[in-house]
């Protein structure tokens, strides 16, 4: 990266991943997306890509915006990981082509439609215990306790030990960041949890029947190794318990927060749906992901050389008012479709489908059987490299 490229562009000497940016970040993501859509990160010497439309470029063009070097601030390609890089996230075709046949093999509309009972049974008893009690905290007593027990239940690990996979999670979020005291931290208090997640995602581990045990035979069935099938494995568990439990939680602190849009979700359960997708929308789980330049190319004019690593903003993308009417108002009527909080192209989250099944079983659950949802008071958030999520929120409730 020259300074000439850098000439081209604008210049800013934000710092995403200091806490007073991840505190609230978007006046800041602001900012930069009136900068200019391709910015000179001076702090941490990459780019960052603010609007929508050049985000979603990026996303589905792997070709010239790889994967496989990270899809965090480290570049693979010149030092090495600290675990073993993702089949699914961190893989360019055809090795990406072939780990997410795998997995889609059994991850279909079939498999989704036969989980959503499953779902919404589990949802109605777990918000029938909690309306009862009158208030609770929204993040450990319902986002964080359905995806584990519900999805982990799927999945088919064994039920102690199942806090670890949030502690995991948070840790391979984590480091996509810098190798900052948040980092370091959560290698430390992680390790346990790695090593839980390494031993139970072992086909011996796992129950046969369950996702986990159908996916590590499609691995199998498609040329990859044991190894490779524990990995593709743990790939779902990170993906697919850490974020759901954010967007559960951000979308319940939306709706505690806007009574209007409560009401109109408790008038019209069928709503759930789109509410789920319009939280993500507005508070999107993970902020950042990277891409790395496979050639010398042109983004929205900004020359970019070989190499250049890309911060792409992608909740800065999800409020761009290019893209977006009014786009810090949360709406539950609106049609959030294009956001990009799921990705997008052929590294769109493969397990979005049973995270929006899991949304929807959610608030489906809380609309029917609650009149009123408050807060009860002050919610805490989680200061994190990549992830924007609460951790607690207290609410209280009246029973319709």
């Amino acid at each position: 990266m020259s300074v000439l490229d850098a000439a081209a562009a604008p210049v800013s000497d934000l710092d995403p991943y200091a806490e007073e940016f991840l505190r609230d970040p978007y006046p800041r993501q602001q900012q930069l997306r009136e900068a200019g859509a391709v910015v000179w990160l001076s702090r941490h010497r990459l780019w960052a890509v603010t609007r929508h439309e050049e985000v979603d470029t990026v996303l589905r063009d792997p070709q010239t915006y790889c994967s496989s070097r990270g899809v965090g601030l480290a570049d693979f390609a010149r030092e090495t990981p600290w675990r073993p890089p993702s089949l699914l996230l961190e893989a360019d075709p055809p090795q990406h082509t072939a780990a997410r046949h795998a997995i889609t093999a059994v991850l279909g509309p079939r498999t989704v439609r036969e989980m959503r009972q499953a779902f919404e049974s589990r949802a109605q008893q777990l918000v029938e215990e909690l309306v009862r009690g009158g208030s609770f905290d929204a993040i450990h007593d319902l986002a964080e306790r359905f995806p584990l027990t519900a999805m982990s239940d799927q999945i088919g690990v064994p039920q102690d030990g199942r806090e670890h996979l949030l502690v995991y999670g948070a840790l391979a979020f984590q480091a996509f960041g810098p190798r900052n005291e948040r980092t370091e931290r959560s290698l430390r208090e992680g390790e346990q949890a790695a090593a839980w997640v390494a031993e139970h995602t072992r086909l011996s581990e796992l129950r046969p029947g369950g996702l986990g045990a159908r996916i590590h035979a499609s691995a199998v069935e498609h040329g990859f190794s044991e190894q490779h099938a524990e990995l593709l494995v743990r790939s779902v568990l990170t993906a697919g318990i850490d974020t759901t439990v954010i967007a559960i939680g951000n979308a319940l602190w939306l709706l505690a927060r806007h009574p209007e849009q409560w009401a109109a979700l408790r008038d019209d359960p069928s709503l759930a749906r789109t509410a789920f997708e319009e939280g993500i929308r507005v508070e999107t789980p993970i902020q950042v992901f990277c891409r790395t330049t496979t050639r010398a190319v042109q983004l929205a004019g900004v020359p970019l050389a070989e190499g250049d690593k890309l911060l792409l903003l992608l909740a800065g993308a999800n409020r761009d008012p290019r893209r977006w009417e009014d786009p810090e108002r949360f709406e539950i009527r609106r049609s959030a479709s294009g956001h990009v909080g799921f990705g997008a192209g052929i590294h769109a989250c493969v397990g979005q489908m049973i995270a929006r099944l899991e949304g929807e079983a959610v608030l489906s659950a809380l609309a029917a059987r609650v009149q009123t949802l408050e807060p009860a008071g002050e919610p805490r958030r989680l200061i994190h490299n990549t992830l924007r999520a609460l951790s607690s929120l207290p609410l209280r409730v009246v029973a319709r």
